[in-house]
């Protein structure tokens, strides 16, 4: 069986130039450039090229970018407030804080100040909740970018058996709760769940989402299996140096899998593409637009 790569950055492209789009027609339409604001707390060197790619991402899209660089010790009443002024700032369609915080910051108790309205990280608990229950809700961007895949390459999605290895806010949850979305039906697997490799081979649909380098091997993938990787990994190399790799062993998965995203170049590229996009329908919502 030949294992066909899922290109999520060339996905990613297409998607950032059909917001592009829908951006100017909203500009000419209604007067309205939808801004996203995002506040970095501290210099924590991977959090910092990301920030500098949404900003990026967030100007071609021609959408407003608001950028909030807090240093290391900026106390937490200091962030609520930010937040707090964000909320009531009608340029702001989205507020980010970027993750981690510093250890004097409560994390929980600054995603709740968010106004969920704003928040396009979709991890205020009014966002998950409205997941949870099949309403309108803003959804976290990794899971959502997920969706977006296997939709474009699979078509309809019901019927089909999903488990998802995983279970955290920000991917595992929100990637099942999209899924039972689209008629699937959905096993939330994780470090504990007995027989784990039996479990995930019994998957047409297999999501990886634990942080584990290669964790999911070949064997436990059933042949023909669409397997989306949402790890990112960095493990050494032999020279010294680094590479990434996912929680999927992905050599041993060809020949086997159907359909995989491959690390890097896969679900990676659609977090961004997937924030603008909910920056977008922030914006709408929040303005009466359908």
């Amino acid at each position: 069986m030949e294992t066909k790569p899922i290109d999520g950055k060339a996905f990613a492209a297409g998607l950032r130039a059909r917001i592009a789009e829908e951006v100017s027609a909203l500009r000419a339409s209604a007067g309205l450039t939808p801004g996203l604001a995002v506040v970095l707390v501290g210099e924590d060197p991977a959090s910092q090229v990301y920030v500098r790619n949404k900003a990026a991402q967030t100007a071609e899209a021609g959408m407003a970018s608001f950028e909030h660089k807090l240093a290391a010790d900026t106390p937490e009443a200091d962030v609520l407030a930010l937040v707090a002024k964000l909320n009531a700032d009608p340029a702001v369609n989205g507020i980010l804080v970027q993750l981690p915080l510093p250890a004097q910051i409560d994390a929980t108790k600054v995603i709740a100040a968010i106004d969920p309205a704003k928040d396009v990280d979709g991890f205020h608990v009014v966002n998950a909740g409205r997941l949870a229950v099949g309403l309108d809700a803003l959804v976290p961007c990794t899971p959502l970018g997920c969706i977006m895949l296997l939709k474009h390459h699979l078509g309809s999605l019901a019927g089909l058996k999903a488990v998802v290895v995983g279970r955290s806010n920000i991917v595992g949850k929100p990637a099942a709760q999209l899924l039972l979305k689209e008629d699937c039906t959905v096993t939330i697997a994780h470090s504990r769940t007995r027989d784990l490799p039996g479990e995930c081979r019994t998957a047409d649909i297999l999501v990886a989402a634990v942080g584990r380098p290669e964790m999911v091997r070949g064997d436990w993938i059933k042949p023909g299996a669409t397997v989306i990787d949402v790890g990112i990994n960095r493990v050494p190399k032999d020279d010294g140096k680094t590479r990434l790799v996912g929680d999927v062993a992905y050599a041993e998965a060809q020949g086997i899998a159907g359909l995989i995203t491959p690390v890097p170049g896969g679900v990676g590229p659609m977090t961004i593409a997937c924030l603008l996009q909910n920056t977008l329908t922030a914006a709408k919502r929040q303005h009466g637009i359908a």
